[in-house]
């Protein structure tokens, strides 16, 4: 499809404001984006400043399609090539050495870029007619819950600030995968909807996951959403087993909301606090789209405690939410 066809008066505005160095939130299928332009230092400064962002955490780039990557890499091997044949546009983010064209701001400082192409109508016409690679972190405070609808960016940043093109709520919910190409064999820094093994299909290649919080100053530096503490509500998060029924549920004097997968809760007849029981999904995509969403209600019903039934499905999309729902859950440090 061409540019022309896809320039609406809400892209053309997008458009018009990212050339001037301005921020757009965009829908993908994963979350929504804090939309820049990637090769505008200033722009970038934006993003990292209105978020509270560390600037060591890195960005991923977004891309119309793979030519438009390529540039970008100071070598795009056929690694990269059969996986973005494979996988894009879609919840897979490929991380290799950047080429002289990508700012240091956009890395962190590191020798490596992450790169997307996104898998929702909406963004791939604002990144074809807008001509370049756009940054696009989740569109939300830094360590905070990513939003998954336009309503959630809008609750988190001045109209003035930012521009939302509405993409209605996102349809997996959960950050994109990212594997690392960078060293001697593909690693998986962040679990996301696309499992190691689809990788290693791909690739015809073994793909070792890195671990879940990666040391100082190691992998940390090539993906984002490896923070230890990460995708958090105010509220404090604490999971619990199904076969261990949390004590705070019927004990604790303070408000609570539990998301529950089975019935090892009920509504106690008495309790000393404000209880709301919010049942999951029991099917990951499902689950997936849901989980941020259900946070951010929690908070809205001003819980201090969210409690979370631990699932224990397994598959690619179950290890990505509790990788999520471990991060929402650890102590809070966004540093």
């Amino acid at each position: 499809m061409s540019a022309s066809r896809e320039t609406t008066p809400e892209i053309a505005e997008a458009v018009r404001r990212l050339r001037a160095g301005r921020l757009v939130a965009f829908p993908t299928e994963t979350v929504y984006g804090l939309g820049a332009d990637a090769l505008n230092p200033e722009a970038i400064a934006r993003v990292f400043a209105l978020k509270g962002r560390p600037a060591h955490n890195p960005l991923i780039v977004h891309v119309a399609d793979i030519d438009s990557a390529r540039p970008l890499a100071a070598r795009w091997t056929p690694q990269a090539q059969r996986l973005a044949d494979t996988f894009w546009p879609g919840p897979l983010t490929i991380v290799v050495p950047r080429s002289a064209r990508v700012p240091d701001i956009v890395t962190g400082g590191g020798p490596t870029v992450a790169l997307r192409c996104p898998d929702h109508p909406l963004a791939l016409a604002l990144l074809r007619v807008f001509g370049g690679p756009l940054v696009g972190p989740s569109a939300n405070r830094s360590g905070s819950v990513s939003p998954t609808t336009a309503a959630h960016v809008r609750a988190a940043f001045d109209g003035d600030d930012v521009i939302v093109i509405d993409g209605g709520p996102c349809r997996v919910g959960i950050e994109s995968t990212v594997v690392s190409l960078a060293g001697e064999s593909p690693l998986v820094l962040r679990r996301g909807a696309v499992a190691p093994e689809q990788l290693a299909a791909a690739l015809d290649v073994d793909v070792a996951c890195a671990p879940a919080v990666a040391p100082e100053g190691s992998v940390a530096r090539s993906s984002p959403g490896m923070l230890p503490s990460h995708y958090a509500p105010d509220a404090a998060v604490m999971l619990f087993a199904a076969a261990a029924p949390p004590h705070e549920w019927e004990h604790s004097p303070r408000p609570i909301v539990a998301l529950a997968l089975s019935d090892t809760l009920q509504r106690p007849r008495e309790c000393r606090g404000p209880r709301t029981l919010v049942r999951m999904p029991t099917d990951a995509h499902a689950y997936g789209a849901k989980l941020y969403a259900a946070l951010r209600e929690a908070d809205d019903a001003r819980a201090e405690i969210i409690l979370v039934e631990e699932p224990r499905d397994t598959g690619a999309l179950w290890d990505a939410i509790r990788d999520r729902l471990a991060r929402a859950a650890a102590p809070r440090d966004n540093g």
